[in-house]
């Protein structure tokens, strides 16, 4: 009921990160994204009354995305998003940029095990570029360009 109660009535789910990868993951990141926006952008379908709904409900999304991720079995999946998460975390406390190139990366690139370099040089010294250089690697420059549009329409809002 509660999440029902917040959901919007004029939400609409247009994929954002979830094209760059593989179609299998689609969903899972997406509801992992959907939980990021809850907590920090615009949503694309709750609208939550209040700061402790959308704690909760952005927190449910993130479980719900890494549980259906899991499902696949790929330890290493499940991993990159752990530290997408955490990352993203200590990017927003910090006020600091290059969540969106993080975000491409993760996608491009879920469960490889080529973004612990990448990773560290944001992390460490707030350089994106290494992530950004390996999702477009991976994925293409349009398609990676479409998603940190997308991306940036929900923290305008």
């Amino acid at each position: 009921m509660l999440w029902r109660d917040a959901l919007r009535s004029d939400g609409e789910h247009q994929p954002v990160f979830s094209p760059l990868g593989e179609g299998r993951y689609a969903l899972g990141l997406e509801t992992i994204y959907e939980g990021y926006l809850v907590h920090y952008g615009s949503s694309r379908l709750f609208a939550p009354p209040d700061a402790d709904t959308a704690l909760l409900l952005g927190d449910y999304l993130y479980a719900h995305g890494l549980v259906r991720i899991a499902s696949f079995g790929e330890v290493d999946a499940v991993a990159d998003l752990s530290e997408l998460i955490s990352l993203c975390s200590q990017l927003r406390a910090e006020h600091a940029a290059g969540d969106g190139s993080l975000w491409a990366a993760t996608a491009a690139l879920l469960g490889t095990g080529a973004l612990d370099e990448a990773r560290a040089a944001l992390r460490l010294r707030g350089e994106a570029g290494i992530l950004d250089s390996a999702a477009r690697t991976a994925a293409g420059d349009e398609s990676v360009e479409r998603a940190l549009t997308r991306h940036a329409e929900r923290f305008r809002m």
